[in-house]
C-alpha cells in the first residue's frame, strides 16, 4: 500500500486540525477557535499545493464558515434560522462532493475486504473533513477535562453495546454480513479516516446540528425532543439508501442509537464515538462493507 507524499501531508494536517478541536489551549484575545482554524488554513495550502483543491475549495470553505459563523452570532430568529438552513445546506453540498473546487484523490478501487464481500473504493474525502470540522468549532462545546470524558463514556457504554448487538446482529440475521475477523493493510488508514472524517463529519451535521436545533426548537412542544430524534434518524438512515433499503433501514437503526449517546451525554463525542464503535468492529470482525450480491 503506497499512498502519496502530497496525499499524506494534505490529510496528515486534516487530521491534525480535528485533533486541534479538542486540544486544551489558551484562548488568544478570546479566541478559542484559532488552532483549528489555523490548522485548517494549513490543510487548505498543502491541498492548493499538491493538486487536491483548486483555487474554488477555499472560497467554498469560507462561504460555508461565514453562514456557520453567522447563524451563531445572528440575533433575529428568523435571520438565525434562515442561516442555519443556508449552513445545513452547504455542509450537505460539501458532503455530497457538490462543492466546486475539491479533488479527492480515490486512494484504491476494487478492494475486497473480505473473500465474499463487495468490492469496495476508498478515498480520501477533503470536503466532508471540513463538515465536522467547521460544525464542531462554531456549534458543539467539547469535552475539556478526563473527567468529562470519564463521565460521558459510562454514560454512553449502554448505548454501545447495544448499538453493536443490535445493529450488527440484524445484520447477520438479514444476510447483509458475517463474521469475518481480518486486518488488511488498508485497515489502519480506513479506522482512522473513518473516525477523523465520517463518524466526526456526520455526527457534527445529524446529531450536533440537525438534532441540537431541532429539538431546541421543538423543546416546548410534547415528545418534541423524539421527534426531533426520529426525524433525524430517518434522514440518516436516507442518506445511506444508495447502499440498498436493507443498509437504510440499518443505518436508521444505528442513527437511533447515536441520538441516544448524544442526548445522554449532551456531547456530540458520545455520538461520534459510539458510531466509530460500530464501523470499527464491523470492518474488523465482520464482512465489510456487505456480502456481495
Amino acid at each position: 500500500m503506497t499512498i502519496p507524499a502530497h496525499v499524506l501531508l494534505t490529510f496528515g494536517l486534516l487530521a491534525l486540525t480535528v485533533l486541534l478541536l479538542w486540544a486544551p489551549l489558551p484562548a488568544i484575545r478570546g479566541n478559542r477557535a484559532w488552532p483549528w482554524s489555523g490548522g485548517l488554513v494549513l490543510a487548505i495550502l498543502a491541498g492548493l499545493h499538491g493538486g487536491i483543491l483548486d483555487w474554488r475549495a477555499p472560497l467554498s470553505i469560507a462561504a460555508f464558515g461565514a453562514l456557520a459563523w453567522g447563524a451563531r452570532a445572528a440575533w433575529g430568529k428568523t435571520a438565525r434560522a434562515l442561516l442555519l438552513v443556508l449552513t445545513a445546506v452547504a455542509a450537505l453540498a460539501l458532503a455530497l462532493h457538490k462543492a466546486p473546487g475539491f479533488h479527492n484523490p480515490m486512494l484504491a478501487d476494487g478492494i475486497r475486504f473480505s473473500s465474499d464481500g463487495a468490492l469496495f473504493a476508498l478515498w480520501a474525502n477533503f470536503d466532508k473533513a471540513v463538515v465536522g470540522i467547521v460544525l464542531v468549532g462554531v456549534f458543539c462545546e467539547r469535552i475539556g477535562s478526563a473527567a468529562e470524558w470519564r463521565a460521558m463514556l459510562r454514560r454512553i457504554a449502554p448505548v454501545v453495546a447495544s448499538t453493536l448487538v443490535v445493529v450488527l446482529g440484524l445484520g447477520w440475521l438479514l444476510g447483509q454480513i458475517r463474521p469475518d475477523v481480518k486486518w488488511t493493510p488498508w485497515s489502519a488508514w480506513f479506522l482512522a479516516s473513518n473516525l477523523l472524517i465520517t463518524c466526526v463529519a456526520e455526527e457534527a451535521f445529524f446529531r450536533g446540528f440537525l438534532l441540537e436545533k431541532m429539538a431546541s426548537a421543538m423543546r416546548g412542544w410534547r415528545g418534541g425532543v423524539l421527534v426531533a430524534t426520529l426525524v433525524t434518524s430517518v434522514l440518516f438512515g436516507l442518506a445511506h439508501l444508495g447502499g440498498g433499503s436493507l443498509l437504510a433501514l440499518l443505518a436508521t437503526i444505528a442513527g437511533l442509537h447515536y441520538a441516544a449517546a448524544y442526548l445522554l451525554s449532551k456531547r456530540v463525542e458520545g455520538a461520534i464515538l459510539a458510531h466509530f464503535a460500530l464501523n470499527a468492529v464491523h470492518f474488523v470482525a465482520f464482512t465489510y462493507p456487505a456480502l456481495a450480491a
